[in-house]
This record gives structure tokens, sequence and C-alpha cells, in this order.
């Protein structure tokens, strides 16, 4: 689903759904959420906004097959069977970067944002870490998590490093504290492989900022592995941001986009007037 931008086209905002939902259905009521009286489009009459639907397939813990970027099993115990992430997430990423080529091309790297909600917050997020193009504009995400994010925050366990619980985690070899001070490209690694794109090189996600947005009382992803991902994002030197949102469960509100709103603004560089 295209919405084309009521001015000229000089931004585009790509943005993600969640897990069992798809473009038709998730775009309209953000389209049609107000904020102070304005909506996405006014706020952004230049930019085109993209909402891509996900494939329909056999998901592992539903019976019937559903949207969804990638295979995963239930989130209150993600770490559990996380192969089944593999191969979704690496098609999806791919086809994220190619969006995300094409309309850099069309209006330029500082004005593109990739936005997402829930497993679409996942997916924007591992689609920015294993990016090797150009630093676009941004990254959001809305009550989401990361993908392996609980394998990328041991890269910060000295003794998940060492393998040793019995060893002094503060007296290490020139070998080890040069290893530590690479934390950042030994995480990333870990991730490229561990959904099979190491083709994908470089550092480049460390040169666009993300905003990361969630809910306290989110009963489907745990305020916990938005703070996890928060981690994940700070171990491998990414500027990012997280703001949390007393008593919101798991949906956007009027607060939240107000938030998102004006970050998007300010890395567009539009002049700020949403007081």
């Amino acid at each position: 689903m295209i919405v084309l931008p009521q001015l000229e086209h000089r931004q585009t905002i790509i943005i993600l759904h969640g897990r069992g939902s798809y473009a038709a259905k998730f775009g309209p009521p953000l389209l049609e959420t107000e904020v102070d009286g304005q909506t996405l489009q006014t706020v952004f009459p230049q930019a085109k906004i993209i909402f891509p639907t996900a494939t329909k397939e056999k998901a592992t813990i539903y019976k019937n097959p559903t949207h969804q970027w990638f295979d995963s099993w239930h989130l209150e115990d993600y770490t559990r069977s996380q192969h089944l992430m593999v191969d979704g997430l690496n098609k999806s990423c791919r086809f994220i970067h190619g969006l995300l080529e094409t309309e850099i091309e069309a209006v330029g790297k500082e004005n593109v944002v990739l936005w997402g909600l829930s497993q679409g917050c996942a997916t924007s997020l591992a689609s920015l870490l294993v990016w090797d193009g150009e630093p676009f504009a941004a990254v959001v995400g809305m009550c989401g998590w990361i993908p392996f994010g609980n394998e990328l925050e041991d890269y910060d366990d000295p003794f998940a490093l060492s393998g040793d619980e019995d060893e002094d985690p503060f007296v290490t070899s020139d070998n080890e504290d040069e290893a530590r001070g690479d934390l950042p490209s030994q995480a990333v690694k870990l991730l490229r492989e561990s959904i099979e794109m190491e083709d994908k090189k470089g550092m480049v996600f460390q040169e666009i900022p993300v905003f990361l947005a969630h809910g306290t009382e989110d009963e489907k992803v745990d305020i916990k592995l938005g703070r996890e991902a928060k981690n994940a994002l700070d171990l491998m030197g990414t500027d990012v941001q997280m703001k949390e949102y007393e008593s919101l469960g798991h949906w956007y509100s009027e607060d939240m986009l107000r938030d998102i709103f004006k970050f998007i603004r300010r890395k567009f560089k539009i002049e700020e007037d949403m007081e």
C-alpha cells in the first residue's frame, strides 16, 4: 500500500506492520490518528508513505497461515527455537533493503525513514544492523524487540565471553582488552551470521539514529524486550534513544506519535512547529 505525498515528493517513510496484520488493515488507522489536530500526512505532506505487506505463510505457533516477516516462537519464551527466524529474516531484510535503495535513489539518503511496529519493529532493527548501503535518515520502532537480542547482550557479559564463571572479569590480557574494545563489530557479526547475511559488511548503522517507543503495560511484547533491544543497540554503538509510555499496552498513543513525529521532523531537518 502506497500513500502518495500531498505535495512534491521529497521524503519517504516505510512503515512495517506487526505479525498477523497487513498493510490495508494497519495503515488506515495510523493515517487517521490525529495528534494535536494533525495526521501523519499533514505533518509530512511531502512524504510518500509505504506500507509493505509481509508474506502470508504457515506460522509454527498458529494453526492457520498468517502474515509475518519471519517465523518465531512465543515471545514469552522467544529464546526457544530461534532458528525459526533465520529464513524469514533473511528474506525480509533483503526485501526491505531493496525498498530503501529505491527510495534513497529517488529522494536522497537523508530523506528516508524506516519505521515498524512489533514484529515490524524487529524486522526494521534487523534490517538496520545488516544494512551496508548509505546512511539514511532514521529508524523508528514501536512496541518491538530485536532478534537474537539475548545473544547480543551476552557480548557485554565478561563471563559469557570467557565461558568461565570463576574467572575474575576485571583481570584481562591485552588481547582480551582489544577484543572487548571491538564488541560492536563482534556483536553485529554474530547477528549477520545468525540470519545468514555474512555478505553484509561495515558499521554504517552506527550513523543512523534510532528512536524506540514502548508501553510499560505491553501485554504482547513485554517492556523488558524493548529494554533489551535498547541495550543491544547501545552495545553495538548505535545512536539510540528509548521512551517508555506509562500504562500503555501493545499499540501506539497520541503521546507516542507526537514524539515520533518530532523525532522524524528533526531527522528530516523540517522546522519544528509541533509544540
